[in-house]
């Protein structure tokens, strides 16, 4: 990867909403390897697919030299992020933040270098530097440069003030001071002089750069990507179900997050191409110019459906080498030409190990096809299930299934155990009768 402006390489790829002092950076990157850092609350016990951009944008910078670090907010993570949130977040135990930040250490060493030399990623938590901190040291000596007339009118901040009946609790503001102070550890101890996050963050983001200048008088920069959304303005990040795309395989199935990207339109796949891919610029140009062609070739290299690029390349990246095969071996065995025949009993078996989305049911229960799919998460109401199944959009064994009232027959558990339901063409779940 070659790269002589990197800030113009981030711009022409779409990764920048806000940056500061953007001509001082340029020049600060082209004559500097710099440490620069993205923290992650470990809310949840697994990240999802919209944090893959900034640990993308991580990997760029270290690919080009430079030293990337993660911070997981170990300590930030008990208090809550209020940013652009109407209501104050659940506060969660120490516990529960602890095993989730060991879940979420494994999922980061995916997509960084740890072991490169000069420039290899570290890791960090800030709960070991919070965790012994005298609150009056913080208050006189960390405190004191936070004006509390700049801070409320930071537009996360102001947007709670004006929450008439709710407003925002001290615990919570004290957020913004808490991340500020997070740069200036950083730049202290690893002369750490990029921030860099998501849009929401860019308020945060500002107050680490203030403080680093009033403590020490020198400059340091903030970079944020913007929010990803689809062409017709929706929100990325979740499936036509409207559920969350965790990268942890037992949140999300590997079959359903590898379909994700399969199924990403037209409109939308060549941009994702650059968020999501280092694939050369020239090269999503010479897609997108081909794009009536399932394959090409160009200067010996052959080019298939952009949308089977950007999944192998997001599936391996997330689930590895094995992971990609599990779920190009699932799609295969489902999306054949005799797809119905081909439904033995170790393909069944496969598919489950494989990862197939499977949900285990009581055989003496008289369920009914529209109680399936709320069960198998296919349909999230009464209503769509009943409208899924008279719109001819559900099948079972691959066999169109248009009666509202339908309730399983025997011949429907294959092997004594198995059924394959479908919604559309492309979303699978599998009854395991017990």
């Amino acid at each position: 990867m070659k790269v002589h402006n990197l800030i113009k390489y981030f711009e022409d790829r779409g990764l920048i909403f806000q940056i500061s002092n953007r001509e001082k950076l340029v020049n600060f990157l082209e004559n500097n390897s710099i440490t620069l850092y993205c923290g992650f609350d470990p809310t949840n016990d697994s990240l999802h697919i919209g944090h893959i951009v900034l640990l993308l944008c991580l990997k760029r910078f270290q690919l080009l030299g430079h030293r990337p670090i993660i911070l997981l907010g170990g300590a930030t993570a008990l208090i809550g992020d209020p940013s652009f949130r109407m209501y104050e977040r659940k506060l969660y135990n120490f516990e529960y933040i602890q095993n989730n930040t060991i879940n979420i250490v494994k999922q980061v060493k995916r997509f960084l270098n740890f072991n490169c030399g000069k420039n290899s990623a570290i890791i960090v938590n800030n709960y070991d530097w919070f965790k012994d901190m005298n609150i009056l040291y913080f208050l006189r000596n960390i405190g004191k440069n936070f004006s509390i007339n700049y801070m409320i009118n930071k537009k996360s901040i102001k947007n709670r003030l004006n929450n008439i009946g709710y407003g925002i609790t001290f615990t919570e503001f004290s957020y913004n001071i808490l991340q500020g102070y997070d740069f200036s550890f950083l730049y202290q101890k690893y002369n750490a002089t990029l921030q860099i996050g998501g849009s929401d963050q860019w308020g945060n983001i500002t107050s680490g750069i203030n403080l680093i200048h009033r403590l020490y008088s020198n400059i340091v920069y903030g970079l944020t990507t913007p929010l990803i959304t689809r062409v017709d303005g929706t929100k990325f990040g979740k499936n036509n179900s409207g559920k969350m795309l965790w990268l942890d395989s037992k949140k999300t199935s590997i079959f359903d997050f590898y379909q994700f990207w399969i199924n990403v339109s037209d409109n939308d796949v060549y941009n994702f191409l650059k968020f999501f891919t280092f694939i050369d610029l020239m090269d999503i140009m010479e897609l997108k110019k081909n794009k009536n062609k399932n394959v090409f070739v160009k200067d010996n290299i052959l080019f298939c459906k952009p949308q089977y690029i950007l999944a192998k390349y997001v599936t391996k990246l997330v689930h590895g080498k094995y992971g990609l095969f599990l779920a190009e071996r699932i799609t295969k065995n489902l999306f054949s030409l005799n797809a119905e025949k081909n439904l033995t009993k170790s393909v069944f078996e496969q598919f489950v190990q494989d990862g197939i989305p499977t949900v285990f049911l009581k055989k003496n229960n008289d369920i009914s096809l529209q109680k399936s799919l709320i069960i198998t998460n296919l349909a999230i109401s009464n209503r769509e299930a009943k409208n899924m199944i008279e719109s001819n959009a559900i099948s079972v064994n691959f066999k169109k299934q248009n009666n509202k009232k339908y309730v399983f027959a025997s011949n429907d558990i294959k092997y004594n155990h198995y059924t394959l339901l479908c919604r559309g063409k492309k979303n699978y779940r599998i009854i395991y009768w017990k």
